[in-house]
Formats: C-alpha cells, structure tokens, sequence
C-alpha cells in the first residue's frame, strides 16, 4: 500500500495542474491503475529510445560500416531500410493486431526482437568486415525494423486504453527526457578519447539491445484492458478497408499532408552537415551529432509534450514555424558561403533538432487523440505507410542536390516547413475540454 502511495503521489505531482484527477478518456478501471501504468509507459518507453540513440543509423551504424570497410552503396541503404521498415508494413499489420484484445504482448514481442537484433549488430561488428559486414548488418537492421513497426501499431493503441489523453504527452515526453539524459552521456565520452571507438560504439550496440529487452519485460507488466477486435480482417481487406478512412475523415487526410510536409525536418540534417565546410564522417563529428541530438531532445522534449496535451495542433504550427526558419537561413547562408563560420551550423542544428522534437510529440499525441479506441490502431497504421512512402520517395532530394546543391534541397524543405504551417492551422483542436 506504502508503495502504491508513493506511486500516486509521484503521479499526481508530474501530471495533476488541478485539485483531483479525472479520466475523461478511459473507463474507470483503467483509471484506478493510471499512475502505475503511467511510469511503466515512461520506463518502457525511456529505455527504447535511449537504444535508438546508442544504435542511430543515420550516425552510429553509418561510422561503423564505414569503419568496417563495407561499401558505400550499402551504407547508403541504413536510413531507407531503417525507416520504410518501421512504417511500410504497419498497413498490412493492423488487421493481424486488430485481433488481440492485449496488444502489449505484441509490443513486447517486437521489444524482444529489436534488443536480439541489436546485439546481432554488434556480434557483426566484433567478428565480420567488408561487404560480408555490410550484408549482415542491412539484413539485421531490417528484422529490426520489422520488428518496430509492430510495436509502432500498437504502441499508440495501448497508450490511448492505459493513459488518458490529458496526460499521454506527458508520459511520452518525460520518457524522451529521460531518455536524452543517458544519450548524451553516451556522446560525452563518444567525443573524447577516454575509451577505443570501436569498444565504445560495439559496447553501445549491446546495451541497446539489453535496453530492448528489459523494455519488453516492463512493458508486458502494464494492467491493459481488453480492447475492441473487430476489424481483424485479412491483411489485404484491411488494407482496403483502411484506405477508407482519407475518404471518410478529411481531419485524418489534412493531418497525414501535414505530417508528410514535416517529413523535412527529418530529411533535412544531412544535408545541412553537407553544405557545411567541415563535412565529413569523422569521429569528433559523430560524437557532436549525437549529442547535439540528445540535448535538443533533454531540452524539449518535456516541455512538448505538456504543450501537446494541451493544443497538438499548435504545436505542430510553431515546429514547422521553427523549422521553416532555421532552414531558409541555413540555405541562404550556405548560398552566400558563411555557413561554415564559427558556431553557425551547430546552433542551426540543434534548432531544428528542438522542431523536430516539436514534430515528433505533436504528431503523436494529436493522432491518438483524434481517433477513438475502434480506430486508433488503423489510423496510425494507415498514417505511418503513407509517411514510409513518402520517405521513400524523399530518396530524390539526393539527386536534386547532386544536380544543384544542398542549397537548393534545404531552400525546398523550408518551403515545405512554410506550407506544413498552413495545413496544420486547419486541424481540429482534439484536446478540448481538456486544461
């Protein structure tokens, strides 16, 4: 009783801004074990996204190929197979997941085999080289993917039954907190020379993984309801009866476009590292990416997410304000050719590291709370294959650039930043009633 108590008063004194807590949004049951559920969020949650940051393809996984001697052309294919692998199958799944009144398990089970493939990575890095490396990594990241995009499906399900939505950006910001806080550790010692690089980026790679599986473990204690299965339908016809839904809901049609032109904040830092005069693969550059990364998210992340609970509609509108800005000046700075004086790039980094924060929780919170329990694993479904399309498609900034410079490409982005401004400003607010 003593501990329950102490978990309700943690609760209470995070998430409560009034006298008493009411759930608006779950049933009672579920409302009474709120405040456990709630810290089991932030655990399971914390701990995955610190191994996102230990095993970052875009960086960690991208150094070490290279270092490996596994060929350009296979690094080149980490960020698409990371990323389409996450998002592209999630249409096809829901209906299978659809059918599981607890979807934690499936959750966890996805946990379970990104911290397995995690470790095969690293197994890959202490004992292959070449292209053999290359391969296997690519092939690794790719059951990784696979397996995230599962917990993608149903994470947002799961959260919308366990939490209600007054505080559901709460939980997930909080995490991201936290979860900075041991990534920027990790990139502290990654800039120094205190320990071997190879020893350092192999031993992150094994952390991420067990940091998956204790997730898996924690996860799979939350107290979850059993949920609606009707819809699990073959993947195909779900597929179609998912489709649907952009022609029966136009706020789902205007907030996928919005998510789709914010696609840019997530596309936009290599080639702001490209056009920069120090660009490069060393190390000192890997370590200051990551940790330029991790700051921006410590520094954001909790503030975003009590702002996403209160308006995930503005939210959205000032990230894309944010971004649309900083990358119309990084262009023209790198137009002019001072864009790689002084401190300029990194202080443009890390603000469009805090608008992607911005991007990230208010997208996420605004979806769960738009749908409703029947329909909220379809439409993040639905919303992450077409997002996975469109990063696909996003592969053809690189030949822009080749033709006519990253310049060029982050003059675009910030276009698209600009209009992502307008389209969200049409969304509805779906946190009324709530403070």
């Amino acid at each position: 009783m003593a501990s329950r108590s102490t978990t309700e008063k943690a609760f209470q004194a995070i998430t409560i801004d009034d006298e008493g807590r009411v759930c608006a949004d779950i049933p009672e049951s579920a409302c009474n074990q709120e405040p456990g559920n709630f810290f089991k969020h932030v655990g399971s949650l914390a701990l995955t996204k610190s191994a996102d940051g230990l095993i970052d393809p875009k960086l960690v996984l991208s150094w070490l190929m290279t270092s490996l001697g596994a060929p350009v052309a296979l690094i080149g294919l980490l960020v698409p197979v990371r990323e389409a692998g996450a998002l592209l199958p999630q249409l096809l799944t829901a209906g299978f997941l659809r059918r599981l009144q607890r979807r934690k398990w499936a959750w966890a089970a996805g946990s379970l085999v990104q911290g397995l493939a995690a470790a095969a990575i690293g197994l890959v890095a202490i004992s292959m080289t070449g292209v053999a490396a290359g391969w296997a990594m690519v092939i690794a990241l790719a059951i990784l993917a696979l397996a995230r995009s599962i917990c993608s499906v149903c994470y947002k399900d799961v959260l919308g039954k366990t939490i209600d939505k007054s505080r559901r950006g709460t939980a997930t910001g909080l995490a991201g907190s936290i979860a900075s806080v041991s990534v920027i550790v990790y990139a502290l010692i990654l800039s120094s020379n205190l320990v071997d690089r190879m020893l350092l980026v192999t031993g992150g790679l094994f952390l991420a993984g067990a940091a998956w599986i204790v997730a898996a473990l924690l996860f799979a204690t939350l107290q979850e309801e059993a949920g609606a299965t009707e819809g699990g339908k073959t993947a195909l016809k779900e597929a179609f009866n998912n489709f649907s839904y952009l022609r029966d809901d136009r706020q789902l049609l205007r907030f996928i476009l919005t998510r789709g032109l914010l696609t840019a904040t997530a596309l936009a830092p290599p080639f702001m590292i490209a056009v920069g005069s120090e660009a490069g693969e060393g190390y000192d550059k890997l370590g200051f990416l990551v940790l330029a990364s991790a700051l921006a998210s410590l520094c954001s992340s909790f503030v975003w997410g009590r702002l996403s609970d209160r308006s995930s509609r503005k939210v959205m509108v000032f990230s894309a304000l944010v971004a649309a800005v900083i990358l119309a000046v990084t262009s023209w700075l790198a137009f002019v050719g001072t864009l790689g004086g002084g401190f300029i790039l990194p202080v443009l980094l890390f603000g469009l590291m805090i608008a992607y924060q911005g991007v990230r929780l208010g997208r996420s919170t605004h979806l769960v709370d738009m749908a409703d329990k029947d329909t909220r694993a379809a439409y993040t479904a639905l919303s992450n294959t077409i997002i996975g399309l469109l990063l696909l498609a996003g592969g053809v900034f690189s030949l822009i650039a080749n033709w006519f410079g990253g310049e060029v490409v982050l003059a675009i982005m910030a276009g698209m930043s600009g209009l992502a401004i307008l389209a969200a400003w049409g969304l509805e607010e779906v946190q009324r009633g709530t403070k």
